[in-house]
């Protein structure tokens, strides 16, 4: 065990009696020590009841015979951190999360580890540790919010900053905002619709290193606590069944995940997080492979913002294992894959029944022949972009319109706020990717607000940032190379005809290549938006949106490999 490390032998005397001053046991002491990591803290929706699934979790690990020794982490709200500096903080958080977990657990020899998480960029930070560390681990959510109600439909998050566009519009009064504001998150728990947050809970049970029900499990049901026991006293048996995570997270985890993700119309984020975890294992996730899959795979799922179900309906109708059962159903899954359960996928979705097909719709008759997410290259993005396809209007699914250029999501709202954004303009945000940024805001509000005024079905937007998982609409992010780093999307003007072709998987811009030498030649590199602190060493440090936005040796970023 790691953990005799701290606890075993004459030299350690010291050390038990660090422990006994935290009031543990000698036969505490000859258990093995789990780590329980929790990020709960009183700020996050996500995150307010942590402290009740770590109790829980806690309870099933010492039903199981070990020593449960909690701590915390960091846990960002990108709702609360949206349309204002804070926002450059969310995505950066990823990696503090790892690292702070990492540092953690190397200096305390945990024998294994459960991550206990919600939330954007915490449940990706966390899984990143996991792999890093390659210790039996599990992760387990605190579950989604259920979805509000107002006027007698059911909203989310989503639909506030959507009810913005709408007041700027003159479609709905800033009362009637208020009232809706009172009424959308009704509760603890990861914001309701298929965002990134409850995007990223379904991964990892898809990704086999989480109990079936993580996902989609309401935070607010006692089925939630029940999944917590049982992942406490599932973690002694990987532990005493050696079973390190790596051993779950193969090549082809991360492309079952990749179906799944297609299947459910999951957020765009998915990619950037996927990629980065892929990073953590040593495994290159080729962005032409997410196309690939893409195109055999059927999405299945119609949740918001792309339509009117929430995560509660998916864990009504089967949740996760459901979808899985029907994709496994047509041989679009490798099922003989290990999970968090000791036993193999197939296992796992046995007895998997679809209780709602109007909710989870068969291979046969899916939502889309395609994936919920398109991967478009061309000569504004040769190194990859990505767009939530299932959530686009068909009329946006090929769109020619001229550009509207800004070097940043403020002055970009700002012309959104003063209609000068008109019907068949193509916003570029730009120097907003993960160096420029820097750390790749969410653009949830421009997009909201475009869909808010009715815009969304004449209106793409296109930036070297990111989308919120809640945004709809022709919206392509992750552009690559960024600006920052003198890709194309620096070179757009004002007036440039741009090509969004998603059936063809292209985005480009129709001016010639002598052209765009000419004005490359003209570029200069800006000066960075923030010169101090962990941004600055973060912005100097951080690979292309298309490796995942990851700290490491800073590959070619002119080409985006």
């Amino acid at each position: 065990m790691r953990s005799h490390k701290v606890t075993r032998g004459l030299d350690r005397a010291p050390h038990r009696s660090l422990f006994s001053a935290a009031g543990f046991h000698p036969r505490e002491l000859e258990q093995p020590l789990i780590g329980v990591v929790n990020s709960a803290n009183e700020i996050v929706p996500g995150h307010i009841h942590l402290h009740d699934i770590a109790d829980a979790v806690k309870a099933g690990i010492r039903m199981g015979g070990g020593t449960p020794l909690e701590f915390s982490t960091i846990a960002i709200c990108d709702g609360i951190a949206m349309n204002h500096a804070g926002m450059h903080y969310s995505l950066a958080s990823r990696e503090v999360v790892a690292d702070s977990v990492e540092l953690m657990v190397e200096a305390h020899c945990f024998d294994a580890l459960v991550f206990i998480t919600n939330c954007d960029k915490i449940t990706p930070g966390m899984m990143m540790a996991a792999a890093r560390l390659d210790l039996p681990a599990i992760i387990v959510s605190g579950g989604p919010m259920l979805s509000g109600e107002y006027d007698g439909k059911k909203i989310d998050l989503s639909k506030m900053f959507e009810g913005v566009g709408a007041v700027r519009a003159g479609r709905m009064s800033e009362g009637e905002l208020e009232e809706m504001a009172a009424c959308a998150c009704p509760g603890c728990g990861s914001c309701a619709g298929m965002f990134t947050a409850n995007s990223m809970n379904c991964m990892a049970e898809a990704l086999g290193i989480a109990l079936p029900g993580n996902g989609t499990i309401p935070s607010v049901s006692s089925a939630r606590i029940r999944l917590a026991k049982e992942a406490g006293m599932r973690i002694m048996d990987l532990l005493h069944e050696d079973i390190p995570i790596k051993q779950i997270l193969g090549p082809k985890a991360f492309e079952n995940a990749l179906a799944v993700d297609m299947a459910l119309g999951c957020s765009t984020n998915t990619l950037l997080h996927l990629t980065a975890l892929a990073y953590e294992c040593d495994i290159i996730l080729d962005l032409n492979q997410v196309n690939i899959i893409s195109e055999r795979t059927p999405q299945l799922c119609l949740l918001s913002p792309a339509g009117p179900n929430h995560i509660e309906d998916l864990a009504r109708a089967g949740g996760v294992p459901a979808v899985m059962k029907e994709l496994a159903n047509a041989n679009l899954l490798h099922e003989d894959l290990l999970t968090v359960t000791g036993k193999t996928l197939a296992f796992n979705i046995s007895d998997a029944r679809n209780n709602d097909y109007s909710i989870i719709h068969s291979v046969k008759e899916p939502y889309r022949d395609q994936g919920g997410l398109a991967v478009l290259f061309g000569n504004l993005a040769p190194g990859g972009s990505v767009v939530k396809q299932g959530a686009v209007l068909a009329s946006m699914q090929r769109f020619e319109g001229t550009a509207r250029v800004f070097d940043s999501e403020e002055s970009a709202v700002l012309a959104i706020n003063n209609n000068e954004i008109k019907a068949g303009n193509v916003v570029i945000i730009r120097y907003e990717g993960p160096r420029g940024g820097p750390a790749m805001r969410e653009m949830l509000a421009p997009t909201s607000v475009l869909a808010g005024m009715g815009l969304d079905d004449k209106v793409a937007l296109i930036t070297d940032g990111r989308f919120s998982g809640a945004t709809r609409g022709s919206s392509i992010g992750h552009v690559s190379p960024e600006a920052a780093v003198g890709g194309p999307i620096a070179l757009v003007q004002d007036g440039d005809t741009i090509l969004i072709d998603l059936p063809g998987r292209k985005l480009d811009l129709k001016i010639t290549e002598e052209q765009l030498s000419e004005r490359r030649d003209k570029w200069q590199k800006p000066e960075p938006k923030i010169k101090h602190g962990y941004l600055k060493r973060y912005a100097s440090m951080v690979s292309s949106a298309s490796l995942g936005a990851v700290l490491s040796e800073v590959p070619n970023q002119k080409t985006g490999d």
